[in-house]
């Protein structure tokens, strides 16, 4: 700065991540249920909702008013729970959940990035508090996720941030102006077509395990299209990994569950009258999932 004028510009490349389904093999929402379900804080009808409803957006997707219902959800769902107990609850569960089902095929690209002195962000819908400890895990440098109000201890059911679509883009925007990245020369990584704007903002965008609708788009962009098949133990790759405790890992299973399970849940509400096909074979197997709950 010599005249007034910011002559800093980006001099590096980065790598952006998304999260569930890129690189972690499978949503975290069912797990998370049931043990919401064990701990009190959701009922047995709210368990099989969210599962049927996270299979339906696998399916399908939502648009944008299907997500702005899912936030009034949301907000019900999860209003006035304690912090502290949904950390004791997601303690118990999520170490377990996470550590088996990374993708080696994930964690090898991270290593790459990082040997060629990209840093690593990872860009999720999920919440902070439980993004950020997958990220440490991972050796991640940055993290990006949405974020929840918390007043006295409990959830307001208010979103801070969300990062979703187009959130996700401009927060790596404002993350690349922060940080020096360049964007142009920059990799991102996803499976959904809501993260369409991420992949646009960078130069070597890259599709894993795509649902339908951004095949499609891959296709007729010329995006690679990448398939990871092969969960894997971080502690199996690498035995002298750390891994988090559990009271860090904590409160964002609301957003990283139920967040999830409400806007899908949505979904179901257009497609509902579908009686057949993978959706209905789907909500066969979940009815029968939450009869073993009840038994439970």
């Amino acid at each position: 700065m010599l005249d007034g004028v910011d002559h800093h510009l980006p001099t590096r490349p980065a790598a952006f991540f998304d999260l569930d389904k890129t690189i972690i093999a499978k949503s975290s929402t069912l797990a998370f249920s049931r043990s919401f379900y064990q701990g009190g804080l959701i009922n047995r009808r709210a368990v099989l909702r969210s599962g049927y409803a996270q299979f339906v957006y696998l399916v399908g997707g939502a648009d944008h008013d299907q997500m702005e219902r899912m936030r009034q959800y949301l907000s019900a769902l999860c209003s006035g729970w304690d912090v502290q107990q949904v950390r004791d609850i997601v303690a118990e569960t999520l170490h377990g959940l996470i550590d088996p089902i990374i993708y080696d095929e994930a964690a090898t690209l991270i290593e790459e990035h990082h040997a060629a002195g990209r840093d690593v962000v990872i860009v999720s819908s999920s919440g902070a508090e439980v993004v950020e400890p997958i990220g440490e895990m991972l050796g991640a440098d940055r993290v990006i996720a949405t974020r929840m109000v918390v007043e006295d201890g409990r959830y307001t059911g208010d979103v801070e941030f969300y990062a979703y679509a187009e959130n996700k883009a401009a927060a790596i925007e404002e993350l690349a102006a922060a940080e020096g990245y360049d964007l142009s020369r920059s990799y991102a990584y996803t499976d959904s077509i809501t993260d369409l704007p991420m992949l646009k903002a960078v130069g070597s965008p890259h599709v894993v395990n795509p649902d339908r609708a951004l095949r499609r788009e891959a296709a007729a962009r010329h995006w690679p299209i990448l398939v990871f098949t092969k969960p894997v133990r971080l502690r199996d790759r690498v035995p002298s990994m750390p891994m988090p405790g559990g009271p860090t890992l904590a409160a964002a299973a609301l957003s990283a569950g139920a967040a999830t399970a409400g806007l899908v849940w949505l979904a179901t509400r257009r497609r509902g009258r579908d009686a057949s096909g993978p959706v209905a074979a789907v909500a066969t197997k979940l009815r029968h999932a939450a009869r073993h709950t009840r038994a439970g």
